[in-house]
């Protein structure tokens, strides 16, 4: 405990996800690290996006004291800033409602950071489920260390419920971007990776469950245009020029996929608004 205060916060937004919800609590519950602090020493903040059924009912079957936030449906970006907001720790953790910690999760993570302090974000290995099924993560997913921009504008490595954070890391670059109502993750991990080193510890200390219907990937069409909405919003963030020529080099990539999925569905005027948008971010002499 540093100064009265919690050494860790963690934060779980959820959403009409009871049992789901249930069982990421007991992960929480079961680590090992929890077992060896006083209960002063960390903080569990449950934030509820307007969930409609026994969400509160899951919440309440824990014996352990959970801060307990209900919101009316506002989405998964301001559900986690609300939760920064009320986090006194000097660590953050999130877990997603459907994922899972391995017991000694925390624990790991936890000595990692304190042995070195100049560690903003620390990430793990992950272990992946879709539809009760093990799958293998293809090669693209592949996880880094170090100063990795390159890596993390293709698409998404920051994956939140395998994060341990630096609480100061958001009052450095901001929270997470509310005008996202996905990939509000690739957003911030643009954020990080252009300013900090990442470091991936390579053990699988979470278990990643997905392919339900509600993932805000099976909600949203053409994710490629939220990324493309933080691309476009990095340039205009400060980077140096490398990072900029890069962003550039991505944007185009990104665009014309958009722009060929638009025509293809006989979506022109789609296609011209993203056609548009390329000629305002990426000079003509780069769009070739």
């Amino acid at each position: 405990m540093a100064n009265g205060k919690p050494l860790l916060s963690v934060i779980i937004p959820t959403f009409n996800r009871a049992q789901f919800l249930r069982e990421a609590l007991e992960s929480v519950a079961d680590q090992s690290y929890f077992n060896s602090i006083p209960d002063s020493f960390w903080q569990l903040i449950v934030v509820d996006d307007g969930s409609t059924d026994s969400t509160l009912s899951a919440v309440n079957s824990f014996p352990f004291r959970i801060d307990y936030i209900y919101i009316p449906q506002s989405g998964v970006s301001t559900a986690r800033n609300l939760g920064l907001s009320r986090a006194k720790g000097e660590y953050i953790a999130f877990l997603d409602s459907d994922d899972l910690w391995k017991p000694e999760k925390i624990e790991t993570q936890m000595k990692y950071m304190q042995d070195h302090p100049a560690t903003r974000v620390c990430c793990t290995e992950e272990i992946w489920i879709r539809r009760g099924k093990f799958v293998n993560p293809q090669k693209k997913h592949q996880k880094y260390s170090g100063m990795i921009f390159d890596k993390v504008l293709p698409l998404c490595l920051l994956s939140l419920s395998s994060a341990m954070f630096q609480c100061r890391l958001f009052r450095e670059i901001g929270n997470f971007d509310e005008s996202l109502p996905a990939c509000e993750d690739y957003d911030l991990g643009i954020r990080i990776a252009s300013r900090y080193p990442m470091v991936f510890l390579n053990e699988p200390l979470i278990i990643k469950r997905g392919g339900h219907p509600d993932q805000l990937s099976h909600r949203y069409w053409g994710m490629d245009r939220f990324r493309v909405q933080a691309l476009e919003k990095a340039l205009n963030s400060g980077l140096n020029q490398e990072q900029k020529r890069l962003v550039k080099k991505e944007l185009k990539k990104k665009y014309r996929i958009l722009i060929q999925g638009a025509e293809k569905r006989r979506k022109f005027r789609r296609a011209a608004a993203f056609r548009k948008r390329m000629q305002h971010f990426i000079p003509k002499e780069d769009r070739i």
